[in-house]
């Protein structure tokens, strides 16, 4: 694997690129639709490459538990295992350990805790973490880090970010190795100190890996705050290696972290939310449960192109959503990851033209109508 910056925009830190890896290259920005379980809820592999994702996102954690590295390993990986040909990153389980509050235990060799499933107990060290994402053949695999709630005092958040960064060298270690063009990327981590966050960049930077994520962030943290961290941590990273902000997503923040100068992110908020009944358009959030709309003939979102909008009306997607019918899962899905895909595809353009913050202005005074 190996990343190179295409465009620069002259007026903020947004640049395009290309993830090159074994299963294609990644146009960045991007943003990574979220299959924990080797599956984008209500989506199939084929529908998710028509709406252009170029890479996706597992969990090593709940792989790891159901069905089992073995088992993936054995039917060729996950690639094969879930149908899909594009890239795949892994996340290493870090921040779904963190949110098992009171059932595990972080020690210097790794953590132990009680399996969501059936409630047996297991353990997880950073090299067993990077041998079960090497089993699952990831394009792109995650160091085990230690994350904490918003707030922590500062004592324990230096703790987990030195913890973190020797778990990112052993992580390292493991991973040289093994054999294969998998890519390694570490994660900073230091809560909401920027000095901290630096020391962690620099020491990660010394190890050296193939890309950089920032994360310990969107933990119970004001907004403000989120984008002062991290405005200030991206800053710390390497700057020729890909940058990943981990778990935040809504549309006016992914814009905003763009402008910052990360190329990567994940959220489950597009999924999430179609479940829900909540899609995302041009013109701002629509809850198509209201009872607005259970007579309203006209698309979502008129301005949208998308399978969904072309052929569907709010009244009908109310009346599957609130009828319960699984193809409003599916409809609404398909148009929220076509809006989210579609604006990193509009955001990768707008860069490349040299008009960024237009482009993102733009989008934030349509979006901002507000909620339906």
């Amino acid at each position: 694997m190996h990343f190179e910056i295409t465009h620069s925009d002259d007026n903020c830190a947004a640049r395009s690129g290309v993830l090159h890896t074994a299963h294609g290259p990644v146009s960045t920005p991007v943003f990574m639709p979220v299959g924990t379980l080797a599956t984008v809820k209500a989506m199939r592999p084929d529908v998710l490459r028509e709406l252009g994702a170029e890479i996706i996102l597992g969990n090593t954690y709940h792989l790891a538990l159901r069905p089992g590295p073995q088992l993936i390993e054995t039917a060729g990986g996950l690639h094969r295992f879930m149908a899909w040909d594009g890239a795949i990153l892994t996340d290493s389980g870090g921040f779904q350990l963190y949110s098992m509050s009171g059932r595990h235990k972080v020690g210097e060799d790794g953590v132990s805790f009680q399996s969501h499933l059936d409630g047996s107990r297991q353990f997880i060290s950073p090299e067993d973490c990077v041998a079960i994402q090497h089993s699952f053949g990831s394009d792109v695999i995650m160091v085990l880090d230690h994350c904490l709630p918003y707030p922590s005092p500062d004592p324990l958040v230096r703790e987990a970010m030195e913890l973190t960064c020797r778990w990112a060298a052993r992580s390292a270690e493991e991973h040289s190795r093994r054999p294969g063009d998998l890519a390694l990327f570490a994660i900073q981590q230091g809560g909401f100190d920027s000095a901290m966050r630096g020391e962690c960049s620099r020491r990660l930077a010394d190890i050296g890996f193939d890309g950089y994520a920032v994360g310990g962030l969107s933990v119970g943290e004001p907004n403000g705050l989120l984008r002062d961290t991290a405005a200030l941590a991206v800053q710390t990273l390497p700057p020729d290696k890909p940058h990943y902000l981990m778990g935040v997503g809504p549309p006016e923040d992914l814009l905003h972290m763009i402008s910052l100068g990360f190329d990567m992110f994940d959220c489950v908020i597009p999924t999430r939310s179609a479940r829900t009944g909540l899609l995302y358009t041009s013109r701002g959030k629509l809850v198509i449960k209201n009872a607005r709309y259970r007579d309203d003939l006209s698309p979502p979102d008129p301005d949208c192109d998308c399978y969904v909008c072309r052929n569907f009306t709010r009244a009908y997607l109310r009346h599957l959503f609130t009828s319960g019918e699984i193809l409003s899962a599916v409809l609404n899905t398909h148009h929220n990851l076509h809006f989210f895909l579609g604006l990193m595809s509009r955001a990768r353009a707008a860069i490349e033209a040299g008009e960024f913050l237009s482009f993102k202005n733009e989008f934030e005074t349509r979006y901002g109508i507000g909620t339906n």
